[in-house]
């Protein structure tokens, strides 16, 4: 068997009828040996961009940071 890394994958932003928001991950992409977020069903994140820019930023929130 060979593994192929997935380090990029088309997504979706969606709106949800309560107006919160949703990123589909590709489940190839999420399940990857080197996708950052391992471990857990959910994780606590941090997303931020740039005024100006089309790219999101998303990083782990650390355990004193979530609340």
């Amino acid at each position: 068997m060979v593994s192929v890394m997935v380090n990029e994958g088309k997504g979706r932003l969606f709106r949800r009828k309560d107006d919160k928001y949703l990123i589909y991950i590709p489940k190839d992409l999420a399940e990857d040996s080197m996708f950052p977020f391992r471990g857990a069903s959910s994780v606590s994140v941090k997303v931020k961009f740039k005024l100006g820019e089309t790219k999101l930023v998303i990083e782990k929130l650390e355990e004193e940071e979530i609340e």
